[in-house]
Parts: C-alpha cells; sequence; structure tokens
C-alpha cells in the first residue's frame, strides 16, 4: 500500500452548478464551495483492480463546521468537516474491480457558515499503481484532456487534400475541436464554441518571421490574425453544423513562383449540397505542397475536459499536381505531451465503421496505445468534385 496525494487543481471540474454558483477550480483546489447544489468530480486511474482507500486534504473558513457528501464510484459516504486547520478527512473505501478511472464527487449538504470549505487534494491509499495529472506546471492543459491524431502519409507533390467528418450524436460537446484537414504550417476543421459552431481555417506564419496574409475568403467568413499558440492568419465561418451529419473538406496547397506558398480551403455540407469557399492565405518563405497531413481532435476549454468526443474520418484522398487522385488508407495514431507523460490516459483512436476515429477526455477506461499504424478498407469512391470548378468569393 502507498498513499498519494491527488491535487484537485489539476484533476477535478465543477461538473454540475446551478446558475450563479460561485465554486471553482483553482490553484488551491476547490474554492467559493457555497452551494450545496454543486458537484465537483475529481478523478484518479487505478492501474490494476483492488481496494482504494479515500481522504479529503480540506480545511474550513467561513464556517466552523460542515457535512459533505463523498461518493467514490458510485458509493456515497458522509463526512463531517471541523476547524480552521488543514487536515486529511478520512471517507472510506471501496472495491474496484478492473482498471480504469475512479470518480469521486464532493456535495455540500449542510454548514454553520459560508462555506462548505476548501478541498486541496485527494489522499488516495492503494496497492494499485496510479495515474493522475502530477505536472503543477501543466495542470492547465491536464485539465484540457490529451489532444490526439492521426496521420496520413501522403504522396511527393500533392496539392489537394480531401477528407470527411463525421460527429456521432451526443459527442459534440462544447470546447471540442474536430480538425479535419492538419498540414505543416495550419489546419482546418469544424469547432463548438460556448455559443456558436465555426468552420476555421489557419495558417501560421513563416518561422522565420515572415506575416501570413490573406489573399481571399469567402462569403461571410471572418478573417483575423491570432496568437497563443504562435502567430499566423485566422478565418471563419460561423455555420451550424449538425452532429450526425458528415462534412467534407479540402485543402489546397501549392507554390506560387515568387518564394511563397498559397493555402487554400473548402467546405462542402450537406445542408447546401455545395462546396463554400473559406479562404486563401500566402505564406513568405514557404515552398511547399501537402505534408505533415493529419487529423486531431482536443478541447480547448479547460472547464470542459471531463466531458467525452469522439470523431470518425473517412475517405481520405489526395491529387497531385499532374491532377491524379490517390487513396490515402493508412492513419498513424499519436498524442500531445498530456497523454504521452500519463498526465491523462482517456485518449483512443483507430478503426470504426471503415473509417479512422478519434476519441477523448471523459475519463473512459479502454485507453487505446498511441503510436500505433492502422489501415482502413479502401472505399474506391474518388471525390466527385471538379476542383477546377471550385469557387473562389
Amino acid at each position: 500500500m502507498s498513499t498519494k496525494t491527488v491535487a484537485l487543481a489539476g484533476n477535478a471540474f465543477i461538473t454540475s452548478a446551478p446558475a450563479g454558483a460561485s465554486e471553482t477550480i483553482s490553484s488551491n483546489g476547490l474554492v467559493n464551495w457555497n452551494n450545496a447544489n454543486t458537484i465537483c468530480s475529481a478523478y484518479f486511474r487505478m492501474t490494476s483492480a483492488g481496494s482504494v482507500t479515500v481522504g479529503l486534504d480540506a480545511s474550513l473558513a467561513g464556517s466552523t463546521q460542515s457535512t459533505v457528501k463523498v461518493t467514490i464510484n458510485g458509493t456515497g459516504f458522509t463526512v463531517q468537516l471541523s476547524g480552521t486547520a488543514a487536515k486529511i478527512y478520512n471517507v472510506g473505501s471501496v472495491n474496484v474491480t478492473a482498471p480504469g478511472y475512479v470518480k469521486v464527487d464532493l456535495q455540500g449538504v449542510s454548514k454553520d457558515g459560508s462555506s462548505f470549505g476548501t478541498v486541496s487534494g485527494l489522499s488516495v491509499t492503494t496497492s494499485s499503481a496510479l495515474v493522475f495529472a502530477n505536472d503543477p506546471a501543466n495542470y492547465y492543459w491536464s485539465r484540457r484532456g490529451p489532444s490526439v491524431h492521426m496521420n496520413y502519409t501522403v504522396p511527393s507533390n500533392s496539392e489537394y487534400f480531401y477528407n470527411e467528418v463525421t460527429v456521432p450524436v451526443g459527442q459534440d460537446a462544447v470546447g471540442s475541436y474536430f480538425m479535419v484537414n492538419g498540414f505543416n504550417g495550419g489546419y482546418a476543421g469544424i469547432q463548438v464554441r460556448e455559443n456558436e459552431r465555426w468552420v476555421l481555417f489557419s495558417v501560421w506564419d513563416a518561422d522565420n518571421g515572415g506575416k501570413t496574409t490573406l489573399v481571399s475568403k469567402g462569403a461571410g467568413v471572418i478573417d483575423n490574425s491570432f496568437g497563443g499558440e504562435g502567430t499566423g492568419g485566422q478565418s471563419y465561418l460561423v455555420f451550424n453544423w449538425v452532429a450526425g451529419n458528415t462534412y467534407k473538406f479540402i485543402t489546397r496547397i501549392r507554390p506560387d513562383g515568387s518564394g511563397s506558398t498559397l493555402f487554400s480551403a473548402w467546405f462542402f455540407a450537406p445542408e447546401s449540397n455545395s462546396w463554400r469557399y473559406i479562404a486563401t492565405w500566402k505564406r513568405p518563405s514557404t515552398n511547399t505542397y501537402q505534408s505533415g497531413v493529419h487529423s486531431f481532435l482536443e478541447n480547448f476549454y479547460d472547464t470542459k475536459g471531463y466531458i467525452g468526443r469522439r470523431a470518425q474520418y473517412g475517405n481520405q484522398w489526395v491529387r497531385n499536381v499532374n491532377g491524379t487522385w490517390s487513396e490515402l488508407t493508412t492513419g498513424r495514431f499519436t498524442g500531445d505531451a498530456t497523454a504521452t507523460n500519463a498526465q491523462r490516459m482517456d485518449y483512443a483512436g483507430g478503426l470504426e465503421n471503415g473509417r479512422f476515429y478519434l476519441r477523448n477526455c471523459g475519463f473512459f477506461s479502454d485507453y487505446v496505445q498511441l503510436n500505433q499504424n492502422f489501415t482502413r478498407p479502401a472505399t474506391g469512391q474518388q471525390p466527385t468534385v471538379d476542383v477546377n470548378t471550385l469557387p473562389t468569393s
């Protein structure tokens, strides 16, 4: 048996809260815990079955005593907190029957003052090895959850890349980026923002600092510059895409003959049964066709990393400079540092219904090993699109 402290700062979320509730997860853990209808959920993964004993590392301020309910994988316990000093309060033990994530819910029951307490972490005692976020410098990323990728190898001089995405019904959680057509220097895909949905196409600035500039854009497309994970040009269309429908993307990458490369993107929606032009960006000091081609799935809100999401990517094709289409049937499944450093292990990818799929977040237990190659069955269904008549406005 060994005891580990699972910090709520990197491993917990407010999973249910009424309007106006003040609870939040901070660097100190669960704070502003005042509302009895708020639920905080923390997670850790056991690598083997067995008994686990949980305690709360908690303190009180604003109250001298409180009663809280702690639920471990569905088994409820009542814990009495008292005094202002931080201490470990024993909760109880449960038997975990299979390797996987353990969910611990915290909910206030009663208090004699303004707060149920502050909880900085869980004290977890078990003979199993544990997996949880333990790198405070990267708690923001671990709470966002692991990003996963499907990487495609394309022939040289590939100018166009065609891909299809289907987000299953119920898998379109807020904060999701279902990136469809990625390449060295940018990406295109669909997002779920807080209050709207986007079709997004971005191209980073050149490595030498040269600025990416807009050449043209389609009707209704918004463009601006962006920063954060690098700098570059961003273009997006507000479009209420629907889970369960299949959407198509085409990206075109080709040198302009003057030392720059032009990056273009189109989006096909079954709702309109037509291709829509997103934009063309010009990136200086770049001479390339399609390279680093991939799809990925990420969550971009750290408060939403407890919600699962998945997508299917199918019928990948490239068209070379001579106009010949080739089908891509092999994908390599990889993950970001949150996954490779075992801060989170709720990730998966592979084959599903003849298509590649990616899945992340939600603290599911049946993860898929990274760095595997998968081969989907060929469809032989060359894209029914004449790239020469794609709209440019």
